[in-house]
């Protein structure tokens, strides 16, 4: 479906059980099990990827290339590649992504706002079925 590029590695880990007040910048890719009170932010050097699981928790801004959500996010989403939505993401708050994939059972309370995509290419006409009859 998508070009498969190679996905960067997830060095860090927010456990569950363990709360983080203050932003957070990582590098390459981070997973979130725990709760976040601040911005979750990738360094914009490098290809990155977040994972926020079903136990997490996020109040704050998330920017990143590369946004896996299956827990519950509050505040707007930034995801500059693909944003996939799990059966369980709860986002209180605007998304703007890239690419987009959305589970049944996922839910947004807040508007989709589609990027640009950097004048490489737009996006061809939709192609509806041909009705031969």
């Amino acid at each position: 479906m998508f070009g498969k590029k190679k996905q960067p590695p997830i060095k860090s880990l927010i456990a569950h059980g363990t709360r983080i007040e203050g932003n957070v910048l990582f590098h390459d890719g981070l997973r979130v099990d725990g709760e976040v009170v601040g911005d979750i932010r990738a360094s914009d050097a490098q290809p990155s990827i977040l994972v926020v699981s079903e136990t997490a928790s996020a109040t704050g801004q998330i920017h990143a290339d590369h946004v896996i959500i299956n827990g519950t996010v509050k505040g707007p989403v930034f995801a500059y590649d693909l944003l996939e939505l799990q059966p369980k993401a709860r986002i209180e708050g605007d998304v703007s992504y890239k690419s987009l994939e959305m589970h049944q059972g996922a839910t947004i309370s807040g508007q989709l706002k589609p990027m640009a995509g950097g004048g490489i290419e737009e996006k061809p006409p939709l192609k509806l079925a041909a009705n031969n009859g």
